[in-house]
């Protein structure tokens, strides 16, 4: 069988794959907190038909060799954690992170998850939960007569009840960071869960140490740029025609020699 068949059958099943990657990036475009995923490619193993080096006389080496390519495969995607646009809500309760780091989720299993999704809201205890209703950790308890709330940059949460005039200090919110976010686990509802690639979620103050700052009534917008987006989706579906036309070729001079031959 004609090797180029097989080779441009892993480049239609590569750039599949980086059409998916590229379609759920837009897809996402209006998603808080989204980051944009990256396929990664890497060539197939060679066959080495000659040697590079090898001695083809006695005093004469191959500069190059003869070494044919079988293919190419996607190794994997990488998220890019580059800050997205800050958009202005003027809700209380929403927050930005502007810098590095991750807000922490309690799952009901008792598990932390991480996000840059600051869309938070109260439950009916007064407690500080996602849209999912996964508590906010640290914990943060709003009381009941609470009429105003503000969030410091630096995660100081205050606020102001109907018995006193002076603020009142009703929680920290702190930030944690990865040596290696890209190795985190996407789990889907903008949520990530550490791996042993990742390393331990390093925790500090909002901007200490590296991590960024919170901004209060304001949500971090996906990092998607529609139109790179876009240009890659051209430039993915003109590498697909062409490896279809490899395809169709090897086809062609499979079929003339079936016809000419025997």
């Amino acid at each position: 069988m004609n090797p180029a068949l097989w080779v441009s059958k892993t480049g239609l099943s590569a750039q599949d794959i980086n059409m998916s990657t590229i379609s759920n990036n837009l897809a996402n475009v209006n998603t808080t907190g989204f980051k944009r995923d990256k396929a990664v490619f890497q060539d197939l193993l060679y066959q080495i038909n000659r040697q590079p080096g090898g001695l083809s006389t006695q005093n004469s080496e191959l500069p190059s060799g003869l070494q044919l390519g079988t293919g190419v495969r996607v190794v994997g995607t990488v998220k890019q954690f580059s800050q997205g646009n800050l958009r202005i809500t003027e809700q209380p309760l929403d927050m930005a992170i502007n810098g590095r780091g991750f807000l922490q989720i309690l799952l009901p299993d008792g598990q932390i998850a991480y996000t840059r999704d600051g869309q938070f809201q109260l439950n009916v205890n007064g407690d500080v939960v996602n849209p999912d209703g996964y508590l906010l950790e640290p914990a943060i308890n709003v009381p009941n007569n609470a009429t105003n709330i503000t969030i410091g940059t630096d995660g100081t949460v205050t606020a102001i009840t109907d018995d006193q005039a002076a603020p009142v200090n009703v929680g920290q919110i702190t930030l944690v960071d990865f040596i290696n976010p890209q190795g985190l686990q996407a789990i889907g509802n903008n949520l990530f869960k550490e791996t042993i690639s990742s390393g331990n979620p390093i925790e500090g103050q909002a901007g200490l140490l590296g991590l960024g700052t919170i901004e209060q009534g304001s949500l971090e917008a996906s990092n998607v740029e529609v139109v790179e987006e876009l240009v890659n989706m051209i430039t993915t579906q003109r590498a697909y025609e062409m490896n279809s036309k490899v395809v169709s070729t090897a086809d062609q001079m499979l079929q003339f020699i079936t016809n000419n031959i025997g």
